[in-house]
């Protein structure tokens, strides 16, 4: 049995596929635990997140549930839950959450991006109707707010109470985590 540090990098598949096709993958995928599967245009995906990967997804999560709980705003956190709408597109954020109420869709949609796709991903996304994606690639956190139907790249979130995080800080402490996390935590808590 392989080690978690023998699969520090992504993997990833691609292949061009019916929604039958896909369904029938995912079925075979269903006690697959850390597999991610997507679907969208004729495209099947299926992921397996590296060591990496899950390491600063799970931080970016960590830091934003801080941020929401310290300032007492309402959410849900639904983590990488499947999202779907029937025949058109299955996505899973690495980290995702329902802000100021519970929604079928979330509001907000975190990818970790190591191995590519990232800013191709905002389809699926569009097709889904979350309002804000946010894109982690390269050691810069990416913003996008969906409006009038084209996801526009933004500076600060739009998104009720998230809109007063500060980015600077929370990439400062995300880029921090990679040598010592408790104190990305710490310095983030500071911060607020």
């Amino acid at each position: 049995m392989p080690s978690l540090l023998d699969r520090a990098t992504d993997q990833r598949i691609v292949h061009h596929g019916t929604w039958e096709q896909f369904k029938l993958i995912q079925k075979g995928f269903d006690d697959s635990r850390g597999v991610r599967l997507f679907y969208y245009d004729q495209t099947i995906e299926i992921l397996m997140p590296g060591r990496e990967h899950e390491i600063f997804s799970r931080l970016i999560g960590y830091l934003v549930t801080t941020f929401l709980t310290e300032k007492g705003i309402f959410f849900q956190p639904t983590g990488s839950m499947t999202q779907e709408k029937e025949g058109v597109v299955s996505a899973q954020a690495d980290e995702s959450y329902c802000i100021e109420s519970v929604k079928t869709i979330p509001d907000l949609a975190i990818e970790v991006v190591f191995t590519s796709g990232g800013i191709s991903k905002l389809e699926r996304y569009k097709a889904l109707g979350v309002p804000e994606v946010w894109f982690w690639e390269d050691g810069v956190l990416k913003l996008y707010h969906l409006q009038n139907g084209i996801y526009e790249p933004i500076d600060r979130s739009q998104l009720p109470g998230l809109n007063d995080l500060d980015l600077d800080l929370l990439q400062r402490c995300i880029l921090m985590a990679e040598t010592d996390a408790g104190e990305a935590i710490r310095a983030f808590r500071r911060g607020l």
